[in-house]
C-alpha cells in the first residue's frame, strides 16, 4: 500500500509541474552521437563526462545486422556472452562476474526479467529494432543506479524523434544456422516493420514489430520426429520463436518533454526430450512417444518519463515504470507416429512484477561551477517461483521485496579543467539491513587533447529471488536458497588516460589506457553445508562465503581518416576467488586471461557501400571447480570470433542490402580441462560457445517523407 501511495504522489507531481526546456549541452546537432546520458546530470558530451563511457553506435548495430543484444556484445572488450543451447538464454559476464552484477537499462530504467530487475537479463530477448545507440560504463555505479550495478551498467537509448514527417522501415533477414537452412524449417528468419509519424513540432509517435524465428540447430541430433531411443532425438540448440512489439508517444512543447514507451515480448522455446518411450493400447496399438515441454515467456514494459524545469531553474527528470515478465511451462506427450500432442498441461513457473520510479532534481545554484543532484528510487518486486520440495512435491513461493533509496551527488568545477564528482546513496530494504553506496569521480583535462579520469566506488548486490527462496530436492539431490543471506558489498577503483589527436591531413587518433581494481566481500555461492546423517547425501545451500578480487588493464584505440575507421583494443584481467564450503577451501591466487578485439569499417562513397569486419580474441581462462576432496583448477581454451559484412544502398538510399557472415572461424565448443565427473558439481568437458559459422542476407526498405 505504501508503494502505491508513493507512486501515485509521484505521478501527480509529474503532471502538475510547470516546466521549461531541459538545458542542452553546447554541442551541434550533427554531433549527437557523442552525447551521453548514462550517469550524467544532463545529456552532455563524452569529453565532459566524469565517467569513462563507451558508445556502441547505430551504425555498428546495422553493420553487424544485429537483431538482439547478444549479436552485438560478442565483439566488445571485457565482455563475454554466455549462451546456452539447452535453455535458449544468453547472458553477459563483465570482468568474470556474471550477469547478476551487471545492470541493463532501457532509457535509464532497469529492465525486468522473470527472476529480477536489471540483472541476469537474457540478451537474446532484447530487440534492437528501435535503438539509437548503446552506452556502457564499467565499474561501480551504485550511487546512480542502486543495487547490483557492481561491475557496470549498459544503457539502451531508444529513438524518440525524427526529422521526417513519416518514416516507414520494413526488413527481412535470412540466416543460416551453421550449414542448416531452408525457407521454413531450418535457419533463422527475421521480419520487422516500423512506422513513425511526426504530427507537428510537438508530437511524435512510432510503432513497430519484430519476429525472430530461430528453427534450432540439429548438429548431431535428429529432430522432433526421430523414433529411435538412442539419445539423439531433439536439438543441440533449442528452437525459439520471438515476437517483439513496441510503441512510443513523445511530446515536446516549449519547456516540457514527455514520452511513454511500451514493449511486449512473446517467446516460445521448444524442448524435445532425447528419450523415446514405447507403449501399447487398444486404440493406437504399439506406439512411441516422448515427454516434451514448451517454455512460454511474456514481458510487458510500460515506462513514462517527464523532464523540464521547476521555478525557472531546477531541472527535474522523473520516470515511472510498470513491468512484468512471466514464464510458463507447458508439458505434453508427443506421439511420434501420429505427430500429435496430448495431455497438455501448463503451469506458471516463474514471474516478477515490478513497480518502479526514479527521479532527480539538479541545477540548484546559479553559480555554474557547482551543481547538486538529489534523487530517489522506489522499487516494489512481487516475485513468484515454483519450487521442488522433498518427495518431488511442487510448491509455489510468493514474496515481495521493496527498497526505498535516496541519493545525492555533486559536480564541482574546481577549474575549467578539473571536475570533482562525489556521491552517496542510502537504501532502505524490506528484506535486508539498510545499505549504502558512495563514489568519488575525478576528471582533469590537459593540453593537447589529454583527458585523465579516476573514480572510487562502494556498492552492494542484494540476493536474487532464486538465491533466497529456490528449492530443488529430489532423488538424493538437495539444493536450496537461504532467506538469511545478506547483501554482498564491493569496492572498486578505476583510472583512465585518453589522448585525442587531429592531424593536418584530417585524420583522427584516439588512445585510451585504463586500469581498474574490484573487491567483492560476502559473495554468495552454492556451497556444501553438510552430509545428511540419515542418507549420507551431500546438501548444498546458498551462503555468504566467498571473496572475489579483480584487476584489469586495457587499452582502446581508434583511428579515422576519410572513409576508414579502425579500432583496436586489448585487456589483461587477473581474478582471485576464495571459494569455501564446510569441507575445503579453494586457493585464492590470481588467475590471468588476455583478450583483444579489432574492427575496421570502410565507406566507398561512389558505390554507397560499407565494408566492415569485427574480430575478438578470448584468451585462456582458469577457475577453480569443486572436486571430491578439494577444489580443482579448470582451464577453458581460448577462442576467436570474426564477423564481416557488406552493406549497400540503392535507389536514393531507400533500399538497403546487407550480406555477411558471423563466426567466420567456425567456433562451436571449446575444451574445459580439469573437470571431475564424479562430483555433484561436475562440469562438462566442453563449453558451448556457438553453433558455428553462419551467413546472413538482410533486405531493408526505408521510406522517409
Amino acid at each position: 500500500m505504501k508503494t502505491k501511495i508513493i507512486l501515485f504522489v509521484t505521478l501527480v507531481f509529474c503532471r502538475t509541474l510547470s516546466a521549461q526546456e531541459k538545458q542542452k549541452d553546447s554541442i551541434r546537432a550533427n554531433e549527437l552521437s557523442e552525447v551521453v546520458v548514462t550517469g550524467q546530470f544532463e545529456p552532455q558530451s563524452i569529453k565532459k563526462s566524469v565517467f569513462n563511457v563507451r558508445v556502441i553506435s547505430n551504425q555498428d548495430i546495422q553493420n553487424l545486422a544485429a537483431n538482439n543484444l547478444a549479436d552485438v556484445l560478442n565483439q566488445y572488450l571485457n565482455i563475454t556472452v554466455r549462451p546456452s543451447g539447452t535453455s535458449g538464454r544468453s547472458t553477459v559476464s563483465l570482468f568474470g562476474l556474471d550477469a547478476q552484477y551487471f545492470k541493463i537499462l532501457v532509457d535509464n530504467v532497469p529492465l525486468v526479467n522473470e527472476a529480477g530487475l536489471g540483472n541476469n537479463i537474457d540478451l537474446s530477448q532484447i530487440n534492437l529494432n528501435d535503438v539509437d545507440h548503446i552506452e556502457i560504463v564499467e565499474g561501480s555505479m551504485g550511487v546512480s543506479y542502486g543495487a547490483n550495478a557492481v561491475s557496470g551498467v549498459l544503457n539502451i537509448i531508444t529513438k524518440k524523434s525524427s526529422q521526417y514527417q513519416w518514416g516507414i522501415t520494413a526488413s527481412v533477414q535470412e540466416e543460416t544456422v551453421n550449414k542448416e537452412y531452408s525457407l521454413f524449417k531450418e535457419g533463422r528468419h527475421i521480419q520487422s516493420l516500423k512506422v513513425s509519424h511526426t504530427f507537428n513540432k510537438n508530437w511524435f509517435v512510432s510503432i513497430g514489430a519484430n519476429r525472430n524465428d530461430f528453427q534450432g540447430y540439429l548438429s548431431d541430433k535428429n529432430g522432433i520426429d526421430y523414433i529411435e531411443n538412442d539419445g539423439t532425438r531433439g536439438y543441440r540448440w533449442l528452437p525459439k520463436d520471438q515476437l517483439n512489439a513496441t510503441a512510443l508517444i513523445a511530446y515536446h512543447k516549449d519547456n516540457f518533454r514527455f514520452f511513454y514507451k511500451f514493449e511486449y515480448l512473446d517467446e516460445n522455446v521448444d524442448y524435445y526430450n532425447s528419450t523415446v518411450q514405447s507403449g501399447f493400447n487398444t486404440t493406437l496399438g504399439a506406439y512411441r512417444y516422448a515427454n516434451d515441454k514448451r517454455y512460454l515467456t511474456n514481458r510487458y514494459f510500460h515506462s513514462i518519463n517527464a523532464t523540464g524545469k521547476l521555478f525557472s531553474q531546477l531541472n527535474y527528470n522523473v520516470s515511472l515504470s510498470h513491468q512484468k515478465q512471466a514464464r510458463d511451462v507447458e508439458d505434453f506427450r508427443y506421439y511420434l507416429f501420429t505427430k500429435t500432442e496430448v495431455n497438455n498441461v501448463t503451469v506458471k513457473d516463474q514471474s516478477m512484477e515490478v513497480l518502479y520510479s526514479t527521479g532527480t532534481l539538479n541545477n540548484f545554484f546559479t553559480d555554474k561551477t557547482v551543481d547538486l543532484q538529489l534523487g530517489y528510487e522506489f522499487v516494489n518486486n512481487q516475485g513468484y517461483s515454483l519450487v521442488q520440495e522433498a518427495s518431488n512435491m511442487m510448491a509455489p513461493v510468493r514474496k515481495t521485496l521493496e527498497n526505498y533509496d535516496f541519493f545525492a551527488s555533486s559536480e564541482i568545477m574546481a577549474s575549467e579543467r578539473f571536475s570533482i564528482r562525489p556521491g552517496i546513496r542510502f537504501s532502505a530494504q524490506s528484506q535486508f539491513d539498510n545499505q549504502y553506496a558512495s563514489s568519488l569521480g575525478l576528471r582533469y583535462l590537459f593540453d593537447k587533447g589529454i583527458e585523465l579520469r579516476g573514480s572510487y566506488g562502494n556498492s552492494f548486490r542484494t540476493p536474487t529471488f532464486e538465491e533466497l527462496y529456490s528449492k530443488q530436492i529430489f532423488d538424493g539431490h538437495f539444493f536450496v536458497g537461504n532467506e538469511n543471506l545478506i547483501p554482498e558489498t564491493s569496492t572498486s577503483y578505476e583510472a583512465s588516460l585518453k589522448k585525442s589527436t587531429i592531424f593536418s591531413s584530417g585524420a583522427q587518433l584516439s588512445n585510451t589506457f585504463a586500469g581498474s581494481y574490484l573487491n567483492v566481500n560476502d559473495r554468495i555461492d552454492m556451497a556444501l553445508i553438510r552430509f545428511n546423517p540419515d542418507t549420507g547425501n551431500p546438501e548444498y545451500q546458498y551462503v555468504n562465503i566467498s571473496k572475489y578480487r579483480m584487476w584489469n588493464f586495457s587499452t582502446m584505440n581508434q583511428f579515422k581518416i576519410d572513409n576508414l575507421t579502425f579500432n583496436f583494443g586489448a585487456a589483461v584481467i587477473g581474478i582471485s576467488q576464495e571459494i569455501k564450503n564446510q569441507v575445503f577451501t579453494s586457493d585464492d591466487k590470481f588467475l590471468y586471461s588476455f583478450n583483444l578485439n579489432a574492427s575496421a569499417s570502410y565507406m566507398i562513397p561512389k558505390w554507397k557501400t560499407i565494408v566492415s569486419g569485427y574480430y575478438k580474441y578470448n584468451g585462456r581462462t582458469q577457475q577453480f571447480v569443486e572436486g571430491s576432496s578439494s577444489y580443482i583448477l579448470s582451464t577453458v581454451d581460448p577462442s576467436n570470433w570474426l564477423d564481416a559484412s557488406i552493406r549497400k544502398n540503392f535507389f536514393k538510399d531507400q533500399f538497403e542490402v546487407t550480406i555477411g557472415a558471423r563466426n567466420i572461424l567456425d567456433v562451436t565448443n571449446v575444451i574445459q580441462s580439469g573437470t571431475n565427473q564424479s562430483t555433484a558439481h561436475a562440469t562438462s568437458g566442453e563449453v558451448m560457445l556457438a553453433y558455428g559459422r553462419s551467413y546472413f542476407l538482410k533486405l531493408a526498405y526505408n521510406l522517409n517523407l
